[in-house]
């Protein structure tokens, strides 16, 4: 293995064993003290309009970024180019982070491809892909919708993206810091690409505390999936402590941090 890929998975290692310490800080910033959150069914849970005045004022400065979570990313049966690997699995723990996010009275903002079918628009090393009116999440297009089980409800935002960073040419931080928003925690697909640059725009903006949920994001394979984040343990080197955290695997339960 590579040096420079050892001393990545040496920093993974010793930001694991950590688990204990990062979790307990986490829980003490969401939740003064709490436990873990626990799973809860989506159905219980209502749209933004009408959340609690207490619970909308005290996540009133966290938003979560589902990103890329569209059929042609994630569902095998599309037969997309596209296709991540890793995507299909995290469905339902996305599903279930949005629905914890909602009940807490997060801002949730989906994040998504929709391109010209010509292909005009998209990056170009896959504009190949484009001919016909077809190509990877074409507006108006199947591949472009939210995988079965996501859905869009009142109160949330959705937000077209051409490149891989949410923040690119778009109004997203307009939007967010409009609304308030000082933290984020971010889901979706895939973690070299849309997830790590939308990281490090967000560190670059200023937000004070950028969450990236490790079990409902993915990548292709699990060692590249793991392996990024070791470049985010790196990150943890120049950037404060507050600024990037990672959620680790808790068996059945899922916690927001």
């Amino acid at each position: 293995m590579p040096s420079h890929l050892a001393l990545l998975s040496c920093l993974l290692v010793l930001l694991l064993s950590l688990d204990k310490f990062l979790l307990h800080y986490l829980k003490r910033w969401l939740s003064g003290g709490g436990g873990i959150i626990p799973r809860i069914p989506t159905g219980a849970f209502k749209a933004h309009s009408h959340r609690p005045m207490a619970a909308a004022g005290r996540w009133s400065e966290t938003a979560m970024l589902v990103i890329d979570m569209q059929k042609d990313f994630v569902d095998p049966a599309m037969g997309s180019p596209v296709l991540v690997a890793g995507g299909e699995a995290v469905v339902p723990a996305v599903a279930e982070a949005v629905a914890v996010a909602r009940e807490r009275g997060i801002f949730v903002v989906w994040v998504v491809r929709e391109h010209d079918p010509s292909g005009r628009d998209v990056e170009l090393f896959r504009r190949h892909l484009y001919s016909g009116g077809k190509g990877p999440t074409v507006k108006g297009l199947k591949g472009a919708e939210l995988a079965d089980g996501l859905f869009i409800k009142e109160g949330d935002y959705k937000l077209v993206k051409t490149r891989f960073s949410a923040f690119f040419a778009t109004h997203l931080d307009s939007v967010l810091k409009t609304q308030g928003i000082k933290n984020l925690v971010i889901v979706g697909v895939q973690t070299p690409n849309c997830i790590r640059q939308t990281v490090y725009d967000a560190v670059e903006l200023d937000y004070e505390k950028v969450i990236v949920l490790i079990d409902a994001t993915a990548a292709a394979r699990p060692d590249i999936h793991l392996g990024e984040y070791s470049s985010f343990a790196l990150a943890l080197l120049f950037y404060s402590p507050c600024q990037i955290h990672m959620k680790l695997a808790l068996g059945d339960s899922l916690c927001i941090c």
